[in-house]
């Protein structure tokens, strides 16, 4: 019996679900999930393996028009996406009506592999709003396949899983048959620090820090975690570490609760507030947090 494998890449607008369905498929929270939009920042792998196929799935940065030199290094991920796919997923919801770079729309529009339109947050919509969704899409992208689901409730993910691993090529695996991503355990301390700022800080804040986990110390009982949050302005530092260090005592705690899940270990987390100024236009600075 022939084995399949190949990469199922992930692409859409900001804030349309694609981390949601990404963790859904993979059945591990690899992404980053929040209400606000340009959350992902990276590239990341989930690993899905059967006895007769590996899916390689790839979550990406949210599409848009870039207004920093982060943004251009987060678009540099989505452009690789739509090169290195065997099967694409364009994520898009309800409310969506045209991806938001004319660069994207144009590469979709001719792109070879097989394309999947997943029309997401279906359990926001009635049967008339549905019905002109995919319509819309169905003419813009008239070869492409039209999924409608709710990532959010699993619904219609069992069809989607079916569909892709009909599209994926005979091949053997990319990776072990017990890896689940490309990425370390640093990478994903990061991410929970990083999603914990999103929830708990308003306006520019979260999109204005990074995260870079200093040092990872795995040992017998305890893993023991020390973790710099960049800032890149002088004000934001104050309003991170908040009064009295509360905020910031908050950001720790709840992070610590998630990598201890994560883990499945005792976590003493230390965490520092660094101002790293306009680091966002900076090549040098954006290669050093992985971006360029």
């Amino acid at each position: 019996m022939s084995h399949k494998a190949g990469f199922v890449n992930i692409i859409g607008n900001p804030n349309v679900g694609k981390s949601t369905l990404m963790n859904g498929l993979v059945g591990e929270k690899m992404s980053i999930i929040t209400s606000k939009a340009q959350t992902t920042r990276h590239r990341i792998l989930g690993i899905v393996n059967d006895e007769d196929y590996q899916i390689v799935f790839s979550d990406t940065p949210g599409v848009l028009e870039p207004n920093y030199k982060l943004h251009e290094g987060m678009m540099k991920f989505v452009y690789s996406a739509l090169e290195d796919a065997d099967v694409l997923l364009l994520i898009v919801d309800a409310y969506d009506q045209i991806i938001k770079n004319e660069k994207v729309l144009k590469r979709l529009q001719t792109i070879e592999v097989p394309l999947i339109i997943v029309v997401n947050k279906i359990d926001l919509l009635d049967q008339e709003r549905l019905e002109q969704t995919v319509n819309l899409w169905i003419e813009q992208f008239p070869k492409a396949e039209i999924l409608p689901m709710s990532a959010l409730h699993k619904q219609g993910l069992d069809t989607l899983l079916k569909k892709i691993t009909e599209l994926l090529p005979d091949s053997a695996p990319y990776f072990e048959k017990d890896a689940l991503t490309d990425k370390t355990e640093r990478f994903f301390m990061a991410e929970i620090i990083r999603e914990k700022i999103f929830m708990n800080y308003k306006k520019e804040i979260p999109y204005s820090c990074e995260v870079v986990v200093n040092s990872f110390l795995d040992e017998e009982n305890i893993v023991r975690i020390a973790a710099d949050i960049m800032v890149a302005r002088d004000s934001q530092k104050g309003i991170l570490i908040g009064h009295q260090g509360k905020m910031l005592k908050k950001v720790g705690t709840s992070a610590r609760i998630d990598m201890e899940k994560f883990l499945d270990k005792k976590v003493f987390l230390e965490l520092y507030v660094k101002v790293d100024k306009d680091w966002r236009d900076e090549d040098s600075k954006l290669k050093r947090y992985g971006y360029l």
